[in-house]
């Protein structure tokens, strides 16, 4: 499925409002000379038609040529929350005998996370089918919240770019005059600021990985697996409300009478957060993020011809980052809430829902008993 907005086109949006700013840093405190030097490359970067936009994807080119090293270390690759789950199948080998009595095609359907396609009573008919169902949403969810973290951690490397350009520029105009330390400090706050940030992520994005291979029992790849770059789009429209309590009413057919009435209650929790959590995502992936991309691009455009302030351009690089922050947690909290939904819709009963609080939303929602 198409995303709803593309996490490439925000990386070289970024990348080229950070890369304007070594040029900028030299020009706020250039010799009349080194002024007159800095005018001439950038009338040369202003010739090509998106300015530094086209030396962006110049040295991406290149440096892609020049990383791309035959011989490198490969990691063990974990492309899919497919196949997190059947490494975590692989530490429970007391699951074998459920898992072949499932057979293949529920198997396939559990691992890829389709699990309103299953016989609503497999957990009565197959001794074991709740734990293997309840491994499978304990690595999926490990798998979506690692590679979450992972993203959330190279815009937070962005965030910090820019504040640290802001920090030194304005260094340099306390050291000609231009500014007062007390101009300066509140952007040395910002730089502080995204330091902690960074540091934040960085123990997250630890935390998910040491969780991620955890829950799959492969210790010794902690420092040798790779995960995407992104996670897989969210779907354009939510499953309906019909579809879910059709499904949630055949589910509770199979179950005893306590456990009838306690899915009921987690059925509609779950389903609230799921709606909740897709048109957060969809919103913050939508609108919000496609007009913050469409203003830093105008923004790198205007600062090439001169139209625009460093300090603009610093600001829309820190705004567009933080934006792209938002949407990868929302993206992250939706699936998070369709893995708890499904397995809710299987009769399993999660200790909580996520709390839909974007990037920093980690704090878990009470499930209903």
């Amino acid at each position: 499925m198409k995303p709803l907005f593309s996490y490439g086109t925000t990386s070289q949006l970024l990348a080229a409002g950070l890369l304007a700013l070594p040029v900028a840093l030299a020009a706020q405190t250039a010799s009349p000379t080194q002024e007159a030097d800095w005018r001439r490359a950038n009338d040369a970067v202003g010739a090509l038609k998106r300015g530094h936009a086209d030396v962006l994807k110049w040295e991406q080119a290149n440096v892609s040529a020049v990383t791309a090293t035959p011989g490198s270390t490969m990691s063990v690759a974990i492309p899919t929350a497919e196949a997190a789950v059947r490494m975590a199948w692989t530490l429970h080998r007391d699951l074998a005998r459920a898992l072949a009595r499932l057979g293949p095609k529920n198997e396939q359907l559990i691992a890829e996370g389709r699990w309103t396609e299953l016989d609503p009573s497999l957990q009565r008919r197959v001794e074991d089918a709740g734990e293997v169902l309840e491994v499978a949403a304990a690595g999926r969810k490990a798998w979506i919240d690692a590679v979450a973290a992972q993203q959330v951690l190279k815009h937070q490397r962005d965030m910090l770019e820019a504040a640290q350009a802001a920090y030194e520029l304005g260094q340099r105009m306390v050291t000609v005059g231009n500014w007062s330390k007390l101009q300066l400090s509140p952007v040395q706050l910002a730089a502080s600021n995204a330091r902690m940030n960074l540091r934040r992520a960085q123990q997250a994005a630890a935390q998910a990985q040491a969780n991620l291979v955890k829950t799959m029992g492969q210790t010794g790849l902690q420092d040798g697996f790779a995960l995407p770059d992104q996670l897989p789009a969210i779907p354009v429209q939510p499953m309906t409300a019909a579809e879910l309590q059709k499904r949630a009413e055949a589910v509770r057919s199979h179950l005893p009478d306590a456990e009838s009435l306690r899915n009921r209650a987690l059925s509609k929790s779950a389903m609230n957060v799921y709606w909740a959590a897709h048109a957060l995502a969809q919103d913050s992936q939508g609108d919000i993020l496609k007009t913050r991309e469409f203003i830093t691009e105008e923004t790198v455009l205007h600062y090439n011809g001169m139209l625009k302030s460093v300090w603009d351009l610093l600001d829309e690089v820190r705004n567009q980052s933080q934006a792209t922050v938002d949407a990868i947690g929302a993206q992250r909290d939706f699936w998070i809430a369709e893995a708890d939904l499904q397995w809710v819709l299987q009769g399993g009963e999660p200790d909580s829902f996520v709390s839909l609080g974007g990037a920093g939303g980690d704090a878990p929602a009470a499930a209903a008993h």
